[in-house]
């Protein structure tokens, strides 16, 4: 941030948002394909800066986990840029009308998308998101008002300069994007409390960012939460099918919030599914209860706390629980469920309805991986976030989600009696 302000920092991104709020949709297609292209051209000065940041991670002794997070590729700058080219290709929100309707005594009212304004994101280690969520902010009329961690503070700043450098050329302001790089606490909690700038808060990080936000924050906010998902393999589920789910749900990228973190077995089908889903997860800890351990052996099962069963690992993990019936599936979720994702593997068409209108989950699925809750899976482009709160958007949170709405009314020189 240098001798900048955080408050200067603030307006100047709530300026360059009055910009952004009547930019055309050609004007922010134009700019993002442009951050694209930029963004690849200079890939190379993203990863020497990345190198950098993963260096310094690396002799910190952080885990394998918090590394990969950190880490990019050429193959994952190109999928950011790509990521840039999609969000231009998907349909403008803003000015959408959501509904209209004429009164009795002739005024003409419409319901119609607008920006939010400054969308604040505050997020930990992923340089990725900060091309993800200056392109959704940039596409949706917001400025992207970004503070990153200090353990990817190199990355976020190659990664910025380069779509800050492409908005201008294109024509819109470079504050369209504004980077905060004092990364301290201080920093941290000035950033939460930018009353009058920030139009909304998106945290994405670990529980202590999650709670310093509770506690500090005095903008609005949107939690983007933990995701201890679990799936729920039932009595009548294709044990086939469920040994590909579970395993694709914990396995396929561990450190993400969508991945499965915890197993729920149906009793009666526990003793022929439990075996080979442990073949086929070897090298994932599993950490389990007694019947699990029964039917596993000692040697692959550790004991399961209540802590275990309540925790999102991100990491190769997996806490167990053989269950007796649907209902105690649910009450499990019920209990230690985050709100994120949860799944159910069934071939029941009672019991997946009954899941489905029981769980409250931003996301209920059934017969699929847990790691479709995902913007871009979802056809949003990408994403700026899961919201796993109610208000005033849950979920993943896409281009829709990073507006608010008004209503334009019409009249003919009506009065009110």
């Amino acid at each position: 941030m240098g001798a900048e302000t955080m408050a200067g920092l603030g307006a100047r991104a709530k300026a360059a948002s009055r910009v952004l709020a009547t930019a055309s949709t050609g004007a922010k297609n134009h700019a993002l394909l442009t951050a694209a292209d930029f963004l690849a051209d200079r890939s190379q000065r993203v990863l020497d800066a990345n190198q950098i940041d993963v260096a310094a991670a690396t002799e910190a002794g952080v885990t394998a986990t918090v590394v990969d997070r950190l880490r990019l590729t050429g193959s994952r700058i190109q999928a950011m840029a790509e990521g840039l080219r999609r969000v231009a290709a998907l349909a403008d929100p803003v000015g959408e009308v959501i509904r209209g309707w004429t009164r009795p005594n002739g005024l003409e009212i419409r319901q119609v998308r607008t920006p939010l304004g400054v969308v604040a994101i505050i997020y930990e280690n992923r340089p990725n998101v900060t091309s993800d969520a200056a392109g959704l902010c940039l596409k949706s009329g917001n400025v992207a008002f970004l503070r990153g961690s200090s353990a990817a503070l190199q990355s976020n700043r190659a990664v910025s300069s380069a779509l800050r450098e492409a908005y201008e050329k294109a024509g819109l302001p470079a504050d369209a994007l504004v980077l905060v790089e004092d990364t301290s606490y201080e920093s941290a909690r000035e950033f939460m409390q930018l009353d009058g700038y920030i139009d909304c808060l998106i945290p994405r990080g670990g529980p202590s960012l999650i709670a310093a936000i509770k506690e500090h924050a005095t903008v609005p906010y949107v939690i983007d939460g933990d995701g201890n998902c679990h799936v729920y393999v039932d009595a009548a589920a294709d044990l086939e099918m469920a040994a590909r789910i579970v395993a694709n749900a914990k396995t396929q990228r561990p450190s993400v919030c969508n991945a499965a973190e915890s197993l729920l077995v149906h009793a009666s089908v526990a003793s022929d599914f439990l075996p080979g889903l442990a073949r086929a997860l070897d090298g994932v800890e599993l950490r389990g209860d007694a019947r699990t351990a029964a039917i596993l052996g000692a040697g692959r099962v550790q004991p399961a706390t209540d802590d275990d069963y309540g925790r999102e690992f991100l990491d190769l993990i997996l806490s167990v629980r053989v269950v007796d019936s649907l209902d105690a599936a649910i009450d499990h979720i019920r209990r230690y469920g985050s709100g994120h994702t949860e799944a159910i593997v069934t071939t029941d068409l009672d019991a997946a309805r009954r899941f489905q209108h029981e769980v409250d989950a931003a996301a209920v699925v059934v017969n699929a991986s847990t790691r479709f809750t995902d913007g871009e899976e979802f056809g949003f482009g990408a994403e700026i976030g899961i919201s796993t709160q109610k208000l005033h958007a849950r979920g993943p949170m896409g281009l829709r989600e990073l507006t608010t709405t008004r209503y334009l009314i019409e009249g003919s020189g009506q009065i009110r009696t």
